[in-house]
């Protein structure tokens, strides 16, 4: 069996979570970047974090072990409580700045400024505009059990679309979401927001 490779010093492993990997593409055909080698944690780790930091640390391990001498975190904190962070560390990886993909899409100093008042906000991003079916009716058994819909949502007064793209059907699926959870609905374009610099930074 040949050897597998060894990637040129000038690639990157960019070990994603499945939710943001259309816009980690998206974003390095912008910057014109043909460097990033992009690998996927499952993007249903958004319902368990717990899962998160064990998984990236083994893919960091798995990188280094085919020879990737620079690989990115692409995730913020995401739930798991700073364990991330300690998996960063220990393999000297950054990662995305901010406490979740909500925050840096919409920029994360703006997210800090009006934190205050999205206490009571469901998020929808393009991932789940596309995909809300799949990752949230079905995985929480809404479409067998149509009453734990209040219990999920009670607590929330509006749906915001941050919208990475301007996509007429996304629009009106997140307007549909809003709707069948009875949020109260807003729209704000954010294209990538800080997910553009920090994935620019990425340089060979």
């Amino acid at each position: 069996m040949a050897k597998a490779s060894t990637p040129s010093p000038a690639k990157i492993r960019v070990i994603a979570c499945g939710m943001i990997a259309r816009e980690v593409m998206a974003v390095n055909e912008q910057l014109g970047f043909d460097h990033i080698d992009l690998k996927c944690l499952p993007a249903e780790y958004h319902h368990y974090p717990e899962k998160i930091a064990p998984a990236m640390d083994k893919a960091i391990a798995t990188a280094r072990d085919e020879g990737f001498e620079h690989v990115f975190a692409g995730y913020a904190d995401c739930g798991t409580g700073g364990e991330l962070d300690r998996v960063c560390k220990k393999h000297g990886v950054e990662r995305i700045a901010g406490p979740h993909c909500f925050s840096f899409y919409a920029g994360n100093a703006a997210f800090a400024g009006e934190a205050d008042d999205l206490m009571t906000t469901f998020f929808i991003t393009d991932f789940l505009a596309r995909q809300f079916d799949a990752f949230m009716v079905k995985p929480l058994g809404l479409d067998r059990h149509p009453d734990l819909k209040a219990m999920y949502f009670s607590n929330y007064t509006r749906a915001l679309y941050l919208a990475q793209t301007r996509d007429a059907e996304l629009e009106k699926n997140a307007r549909e979401i809003a709707a069948y959870l009875g949020l109260e609905y807003e729209y704000r374009y954010t294209g990538y927001g800080d997910l553009t610099p920090a994935l620019a930074a990425l340089k060979p």
